[in-house]
């Protein structure tokens, strides 16, 4: 078997930046453990906001946390009273009685087609809903490719599919997907499909060009 690299840590630096904005070298395990979950104390507690990633900064007396989704509304509520609501639930279940400033903001996410933990989502939804599995890889993958900016995409799934009794793997591909391309803006995404037959994994790749350095080019040129 081949081992794989995951696309977004082989281009972190590079084309991908990290989730977690933040440095402490005493308290770092405690710390990246934390962030683990609170991400997935807000993806499992709002899954519904449809959420694709949860970034992370801090500082000495302030924790400010960026949720990117396609649906804000369901976050933000009524009058904003929603982020109100998260600041306080979060607070409670992760810093209780320090003193520490919470912040939460909401980013919103246009293109959902073209983000690979959405399409990822959308797919493991549409699995537990029981709809043919092949129509759902079929669809998803054409509609990803509607897209402007993606430039290849592919879909993977694994597990008892259809309910079989083994299990296997079907995949589908459009376009180009250069994965050893340390420039090649890859997206990538794995979500978890529960149905009554055991857990389905999705695999989601995302390929949407080539990222170049921007250089300045001075042109002073002498007349002569």
């Amino acid at each position: 078997m081949g081992q794989k690299v995951h696309p977004i840590g082989f281009r972190l630096g590079i084309t991908a930046g990290w989730k977690s904005r933040w440095f402490d070298e005493r308290n770092f395990q405690k710390k990246l453990r934390e962030d683990v979950e609170i991400r997935a104390f807000i993806e499992k507690k709002w899954k519904a906001a449809a959420i694709a990633d949860v970034y992370i900064e801090r500082s000495a007396s302030m924790i400010r946390i960026i949720i990117a989704t396609s649906r804000p509304g369901v976050l933000i509520g009524r009058g904003g009273t929603g982020i109100e609501d998260l600041t306080r639930v979060m607070k409670k279940a992760f810093f209780p009685g320090k003193k520490i400033e919470l912040k939460v903001d909401v980013q919103e996410i246009k293109a959902a087609d073209e983000n690979a933990a959405l399409v990822g989502q959308q797919v493991a939804e549409q699995i537990e809903k029981r709809m043919p599995f092949r129509r759902i890889l079929k669809g998803t993958i054409e509609k990803v490719m509607t897209s402007r900016n993606v430039e290849g995409a592919k879909i993977e799934i694994s597990g008892r599919l259809g309910g079989a009794e083994m299990s296997r793997r079907e995949w589908i591909s459009r376009g180009k997907i250069p994965l050893h391309t340390l420039r090649a803006d890859i997206d990538f995404a794995q979500a978890v499909a529960r149905t009554t037959y055991g857990t389905i994994g999705v695999k989601v790749w995302i390929f949407k060009g080539e990222k170049f350095e921007e250089r300045e080019v001075s042109e002073n040129v002498e007349a002569k």
